[in-house]
């Protein structure tokens, strides 16, 4: 079973009361399988007693790739918290498990290495929506998750990339794309994580730094770590805008940085806030 940090989901005045109206009706609160989304926490996990969790599994709002092999349980905790919502599908890149490094992608489109098979190229696109572009890449730097970030708007690119590489991330992601660096590293997709709601950085990325960087994304951006102080923050870290996973040597400080800066807190209060709504107004009615 999945480990999730907790919160007091019912902690202020407005869901007391909604709740004190519920209760005067006879009806019973929604509890967590009751959301609009599986979870709004961040959950960790492992993949074969490996916390560098970010190197197997490729999240976005629209699907999920992890790699085939290893515990099925990597797998099942994925497809439990996002099954009802997006396809959580396995597959191999190159050849490799390391799907999270060697891909990169949003709800509009991913894209693969150059040296994808034919056979795994056409089980991605057979698998995922068909309002997702699914493309191969011709580019010398293969480990397109090391070298691009990116969220449904915005990518960052690793500075020596192609031309002719930043327009077709820019046409199949449907984002704009910045050449950056993340405190003085080159491979943006490995020291930083950001959804549509915020992300966290690099731990020595400057506060000059990081306010460029949260400028060009418009998101709010912390420094911070994950996996007991690793700086590769994405390697430990997946996540979207209404649920994470860390690596499961994450500590209680970082997941609570994750939760608060990716916004997820916010998210499940609104979730439930929502449902109680609806929930009254159908007895009401």
């Amino acid at each position: 079973q999945s480990r999730r940090a907790r919160t007091d989901i019912y902690g202020d005045r407005d869901q007391e009361a909604w709740l004190h109206t519920l209760r005067r009706l006879g009806r019973e609160p929604p509890r967590e399988q009751g959301l609009r989304h599986p979870s709004a926490m961040a959950t960790r996990m492992q993949f074969e007693s490996n916390s560098d969790i970010g190197v197997f599994s490729v999240l976005t709002n629209a699907y999920c790739l992890c790699a085939h092999g290893g515990s099925e349980n990597f797998y099942s905790v994925f497809e439990s918290e996002l099954a009802d919502v997006v396809p959580v599908v396995k597959v191999d890149v190159a050849g490799t498990r390391l799907v999270g490094r060697m891909c990169v992608g949003n709800k509009n489109g991913l894209l693969m290495p150059h040296n994808t098979t034919d056979q795994e190229l056409q089980h991605v696109r057979n698998a995922l929506p068909d309002s997702v572009v699914v493309q191969r890449l011709e580019e010398r730097l293969s480990a397109l998750g090391n070298c691009v970030a990116t969220n449904d708007y915005v990518a960052l690119l690793h500075p020596d990339l192609d031309r002719q590489t930043e327009e077709i991330i820019m046409d199949v992601l449907g984002v704009e794309a910045f050449r950056q660096t993340v405190s003085g590293n080159v491979l943006v997709g490995s020291y930083c994580r950001f959804s549509n709601q915020g992300g966290i950085v690099h731990p020595r990325t400057t506060v000059e730094d990081l306010d460029e960087l949260s400028s060009l994304l418009q998101v709010p951006l912390v420094a911070g770590t994950v996996n007991r102080g690793s700086d590769v923050i994405a390697a430990g870290l997946v996540c979207n805008d209404w649920c994470g996973f860390a690596g499961f040597d994450t500590t209680a400080t970082e997941l609570s940085v994750i939760e608060s800066v990716l916004n997820l807190r916010n998210q499940q209060v609104k979730s439930i806030a929502s449902d109680m709504r609806t929930s009254l107004i159908d007895s009401l009615i």
